[in-house]
């Protein structure tokens, strides 16, 4: 698993947010570095007070990206408001979310957020993990190790669940897992069961609450893409949004990563999806500079990343996992990683913008789950695209409300929202 390091400046809500990406990464099976140069990725968690803050912040970041082989995250309030200022000072870096740091970490690897499959209600977002293990066997995953094949108990255990999280104040459902969309593979004759799942949950179950599917590798979406498609354009529960990892637009480089799928296949997904939904977000990951990545693979990479136009991506940089088949290869320089990461990063950063610009002036319904900084609130769009009300709690908002929201403006990761109509109030 990776080494991280990780630093934190600002206010003790900072501190708090890097409380939370520890103990995600913890419970991944990672842990810390004894410094930013025996480190994996180095987190850097920043604040935006006063513009010496700005500078300080700046400079950490810069000697950080020197410092660090590997990776380095920028995360925190500055990261949040002046992403930009950083790639104008040509610091080579992921900005991110807080709630997106662990995520990155996990360096395309299935997730291992939650130990097992028990239920986790915080605030109004429930977590419901619907399996445990995945059916892949990719040469840089350490998780396999951990985790095992899927076992996966059935729909109607998992709809309960759901239940009970509605029931319990939930607004939001995330369902996460290593794979969701191989979900069933192992009691259905390796057919996923996710499309009846997400049927059953959003005809069944009573309440005001929206649904996110978490990342399902685009072998075990492909076979039922169109039933999947049509739950999707049926259910306004459902968050038009999917995470489907291709990691390469290389066939060779996929078959290195023993990743099953082909790049028709992701094609495949993507197109279902594009005939069935008007507005909905692809969120896609590519590892580059894997030991057997060719330049000639990596402009594939880039080809379909713009081909396909992903509102969200995660870029990183192929890390060594110990025991791995993928270890024992011979790796690509840290120099030539480093210059394909930072071309894909930037073409993310123009992907992501130009989606975002296109918002602004759509109405959208928008579900508040958490707070921002000041009187703001975060919520998330029928497309799971973050919207950020300035004056939410001003306005008397709360988390658990949904808002109908005029988009005004954008800054690249996240759109900001003036309320038009007040859609829903929590009890």
């Amino acid at each position: 698993m990776a080494r991280y390091h990780i630093e934190t400046y600002g206010c003790t809500s900072n501190r708090g947010e890097t409380q939370q990406i520890e103990q995600a990464l913890r419970e991944g099976g990672h842990h810390p570095a004894d410094g930013p140069e025996s480190a994996d990725v180095a987190i850097l968690n920043t604040c935006t007070v006063l513009e010496k803050t700005e500078r300080n912040m700046l400079a950490r970041a810069k000697e950080l990206d020197n410092e660090t082989p590997a990776d380095l995250v920028i995360t925190g309030c500055m990261a949040l408001a002046q992403g930009e200022e950083f790639q104008s000072a040509d610091i080579d870096a992921e900005v991110l979310h807080w709630d997106d740091v662990p995520q990155y970490v996990l360096n395309g690897e299935c997730p291992t957020i939650t130990p097992d499959t028990e239920t986790v209600l915080n605030g109004v977002i429930g977590i419901l993990p619907i399996a445990r293990g995945c059916m892949s066997d990719c040469s840089y995953c350490i998780t396999k190790q951990a985790t095992g094949r899927i076992e996966s108990p059935s729909v109607e255990e998992n709809v309960e669940k759901a239940r009970a999280l509605v029931h319990a104040g939930a607004k939001e459902i995330r369902i996460t897992g290593q794979d969701t969309g191989v979900y069933g593979w192992d009691t259905n004759q390796g057919t996923s069961l996710l499309p009846e799942l997400l049927d059953r949950i959003c005809s069944d179950i009573d309440g005001d609450f929206r649904v996110r599917v978490g990342m399902a590798n685009p072998k075990g979406l492909h076979g039922v893409r169109e039933e999947l498609a049509a739950v999707f354009a049926e259910h306004d529960e459902l968050y038009n949004f999917i995470h489907a990892p291709v990691q390469s637009g290389s066939d060779d480089v996929l078959a290195d990563m023993r990743r099953q799928h082909a790049v028709s296949e992701y094609l495949e997904v993507v197109e279902t999806l594009d005939d069935h939904l008007d507005y909905w977000t692809l969120s896609t990951d590519f590892i580059v500079g894997f030991p057997t990545e060719e330049p000639a693979d990596h402009e594939q990479s880039m080809a379909l990343l713009r081909e396909t136009r992903p509102e969200k991506i995660n870029v990183t940089r192929f890390s060594k996992r110990p025991g791995t088949d993928a270890a024992d290869m011979k790796g690509l320089g840290g120099q030539t990683k480093k210059d394909r990461s930072k071309e894909m990063s930037e073409a993310k950063m123009e992907l992501m913008a130009e989606a975002y610009e296109e918002m602004v002036g759509r109405t959208s319904s928008v579900l508040l789950v958490e707070d921002g900084t000041d009187e703001s609130l975060v919520g998330y769009d029928e497309a799971y695209r973050q919207v950020v009300i300035a004056d939410a709690q001003e306005r008397g908002l709360e988390i658990g409300d949904t808002v109908e929201v005029a988009i005004t403006s954008h800054n690249t990761v996240y759109a900001f929202g003036e309320p038009v109509e007040r859609a829903q109030v929590a009890d």
